[in-house]
């Protein structure tokens, strides 16, 4: 393998040893490679960036035969569709492989239809700039997990394909320590587990719900930690699972939606009688959801030190607390 400059092609060369025959040529490639992942080599396989004796082979599936010689090119990473934008981020950790957050209520994490810009990706982009190598391809930050826009709390990114591939791959096992903050309404129990799969919506695709048949296994084990006159609920939820509004659907589903939550709050709840004038307005006006990705915990992908962050909830959250608190 040769490194070249960051405007050029990387080409990585491999003989295909005895022990390593009758594998898909895509795996094959991808194991030797180390830093990208199978559907990244099989993408540049299709696209004629694989050569075996100075001829292109675009099947991923062929299979390797002891002695065969191949090489993979890598075009430079194209830029980033996103603008690169200067905005100020709440950076918790950096290093050459990662990034870790304290995301705002408020930011949208990716670009999207009515939100090209101002968002958490344009901002990483002008606060990396080159240090990014490239994902996919293209120079763009990795995101393996999203928050909510008025969702706050802590977020981890990949800066390298290496760190993207393996910190995807911890979420997909579950192998992410993660809790959160929120308010819900109503008297929890001191611990309880919801066990119920999510799947959209059919009758609002805005939303997700627990679904009989069909959508992804969710678990979040939910444990009270203050209680403020049976009416609303301080709680510490731990995901097992990472599904699209996972503990809003679960909390929501069982009676206990979030303070403020503006898809699964439809209306006033009742339990809110139980609060005195000045919480009780405070809680129903509260003008997000009640959330706070308090802490996020993960083996460095390279280093495979353990990192552990916590997070304080925003001062709106903690000021609805105060409020609470005092009746």
């Amino acid at each position: 393998m040769t490194d070249a400059s960051a405007n050029m092609p990387t080409r990585f060369d491999f003989i295909v040893t005895p022990e390593q025959a009758g594998q898909r040529l895509d795996r094959f490639l991808a194991d030797g490679i180390g830093s990208l992942s199978r559907s990244r080599v099989k993408s540049l396989i299709e696209a004629g960036q694989v050569f075996c004796d100075g001829a292109i082979i675009r099947e991923p599936s062929e299979t390797t035969r002891a002695g065969r010689q191949f090489t993979l090119v890598v075009p430079p990473a194209a830029p980033a569709r996103p603008q690169a934008e200067d905005h100020a981020l709440p950076i918790i950790f950096e290093d050459r492989d990662l990034i870790v957050l304290d995301k705002p209520a408020g930011l949208v994490v990716h670009p999207a239809p009515g939100n090209e810009t101002g968002t958490l990706v344009n901002a990483l982009l002008g606060h990396c700039g080159d240090d990014l190598e490239g994902i996919g391809g293209e120079k763009r930050p990795g995101i393996v997990h999203r928050l909510d826009k008025d969702t706050s709390g802590l977020m981890v990114v990949a800066k390298t394909p290496m760190a993207h591939n393996a910190l995807s791959e911890a979420f997909a096992a579950r192998d992410i320590d993660r809790s959160y903050l929120a308010l819900a309404w109503g008297l929890l129990p001191s611990e309880i587990s919801y066990d119920g799969a999510i799947g959209r919506d059919k009758r609002d695709r805005k939303r997700m719900t627990v679904v009989t048949q069909g959508g992804k296994h969710a678990l979040t084990h939910v444990r009270c930690l203050e209680a403020f006159d049976a009416a609303v609920s301080l709680v510490s939820c731990k995901l097992a699972t990472g599904r699209t509004h996972q503990i809003r659907v679960h909390l929501s589903q069982a009676g206990h939606p979030l303070l403020g939550d503006p898809v699964y709050l439809r209306r006033i709840p009742a339990a809110s009688r139980g609060l005195g004038e000045t919480a009780r307005r405070a809680a129903l006006d509260f003008p997000r959801q009640a959330l706070h990705a308090a802490r996020l915990g993960f083996t460095h992908p390279r280093t495979k030190e353990t990192l552990l962050f916590t997070s304080e909830p925003p001062e709106d959250f903690q000021g609805l607390l105060r409020t609470l608190r005092g009746g």
